[in-house]
């Protein structure tokens, strides 16, 4: 059998790809519109990778074709019009070979088990990733596929548990495709507005929530003291008929609030960890890993020490190594506000006694010009600030003409005097090389953002 992937070089759709041929044994080919960093490892795998579109890829022994929605590039055009510019798409069609979108083709693995989704607006990847290293050495071990490399699963993406009746997943909000899944569990880490080249408004957001909550068979897990989470319970489940809702357990406050037909059962979470990630916000992301494994049923000090376990992720406060000059090299994928004002604090507190230098490169023109006035109070923990040009994803052009970098330097330059435009990543390493070199064992670097600016970590010679 054989499955070509469009867009292989996307994090979600290449545990796809893994999956397939590790756990299904077919052939896999891939291609993608340019080079990626773990191209090699795919390669290694087994995995055929072309770079550049081309129907050529598609052939008669062809039996799935599956595609990232990274490749809806152009908001000028419709859904079936980007798709149907798309090469190995038209060839697919030509043959009658099958097409799925990613959000698709993972439903038909998820759904067959007892999925645990791992939704909200921020969160999810750390928060999927420790649920799989939670129950990976259990009786209730899961198969996972997450947006992250995690040193657990072998740096990969993907941890299979054959004979395992659980499967848990990283489940997007962006344009509701989470609502192609049906989960035994979900959980959503917090609320915060976000893909507004999607979303009308709150409103609309919340709804996308409320969807997939009632399409979830078993529970759903949400943090009390996220006050949007907080308002989505109430709107659900303070006038609905609960007997067709999955169950709510309420995380907050040191509690686990469990509500069965009409009555609320208390359980005490974890009064402190160990863990080896710094940061509150990544404690929260564990008491939500934990309370998965107490519905099923797994006991506390297990769950515990699974988490305590976790060694992190890739892009997620990750130390990438010491430069040569003594300076410590972080990469984190936060890109909203509200991730990056407890990542920056959680660094500074594991480093108080260094610099932090933070290079942000905003990912699209539509969310900086939605969250200018948020952007412009969320790195108060930067001692220095470098921006990068504007990272374009689909972007409209009335959004491209208004949110200028003049205009972002312009409102962050008030609170934040330090800021600097880096202009393009080749410039903003010219610098970068300058700055490792006159201030030697000051710094901690850290590249921030989910656009392309993790690149520059190729450009530090680091200590072995």
């Amino acid at each position: 059998m054989h499955l070509h992937i469009i867009g292989i070089g996307g994090i979600g759709v290449s545990a796809l790809a893994r999956f397939y041929r590790r756990s299904l044994g077919w052939r896999v080919t891939g291609s993608d519109a340019s080079d990626f960093s773990f191209r090699e490892r795919l390669e290694s795998e087994g995995i055929g990778i072309h770079i550049g579109h081309s129907a050529d890829v598609v052939t008669t022994d062809t039996d799935l074709v599956i595609y990232s929605e990274a490749i809806i590039t152009k908001p000028d055009l419709s859904y079936a019009e980007n798709l149907e510019a798309i090469p190995e798409l038209k060839r697919a069609k030509e043959l009658g070979v099958r097409s799925l979108s990613y959000p698709q083709a993972l439903a038909e693995i998820f759904d067959a088990r007892e999925g645990i989704a791992v939704t909200g607006s921020h969160g999810k990847s750390t928060t999927t990733a420790m649920i799989g290293v939670m129950l990976q050495n259990t009786s209730k071990a899961s198969s996972v596929i997450v947006g992250t490399q995690v040193p657990q699963f072998g740096q990969s993406n993907f941890w299979n548990s054959e004979s395992s009746q659980y499967f848990t997943i990283e489940a997007c909000e962006y344009k509701r495709s989470f609502l192609a899944y049906h989960p035994y569990i979900t959980i959503i880490t917090n609320i915060d507005l976000d893909h507004l080249d999607y979303y009308k408004n709150l409103d609309d957001y919340f709804s996308a929530f409320e969807s997939i909550i009632r399409q979830t068979r078993g529970y759903v897990v949400m943090r009390w003291d996220d006050e949007h989470s907080k308002e989505l319970y109430h709107r659900i489940y303070a006038w609905a008929d609960t007997a067709w809702l999955p169950i709510p357990v309420m995380v907050g406050e040191g509690k686990i609030a469990t509500t069965r037909d009409g009555e609320t059962h208390f359980e005490d979470l974890p009064s402190s960890w160990n863990l080896q990630v710094p940061g509150d916000h990544l404690e929260h992301d564990a008491e939500l890993a934990y309370v998965v494994g107490r519905i099923l049923e797994l006991d506390s000090q297990t769950l515990v020490s699974g988490l305590e376990s976790y060694q992190g992720s890739w892009r997620r406060s990750e130390v990438i190594g010491e430069t040569q000059n003594g300076n410590i090299l972080m990469s984190d994928y936060g890109h909203h506000p509200e991730e990056i004002k407890p990542t920056l604090k959680a660094i500074k507190e594991k480093y108080p006694d260094r610099k932090l230098f933070v290079i942000f490169q905003p990912h699209q023109y539509s969310r900086t010009r939605e969250l200018l006035s948020e952007f412009a109070t969320a790195f108060d923990d930067a001692d220095e600030l470098m921006i990068p040009n504007i990272y374009f994803s689909r972007d409209k052009a009335e959004d491209i003409e208004y949110m200028t970098m003049d205009r972002l330097i312009a409102t962050l330059k008030p609170r934040y005097s330090q800021i600097q435009h880096g202009q393009w990543l080749e410039e903003t390493a010219r610098y970068l090389e300058y700055y490792d070199h006159t201030f030697p064992n000051s710094s901690v670097i850290l590249l921030l953002g989910a656009g392309d600016v993790d690149n520059l970590r190729s450009t530090f010679p680091l200590e072995k």
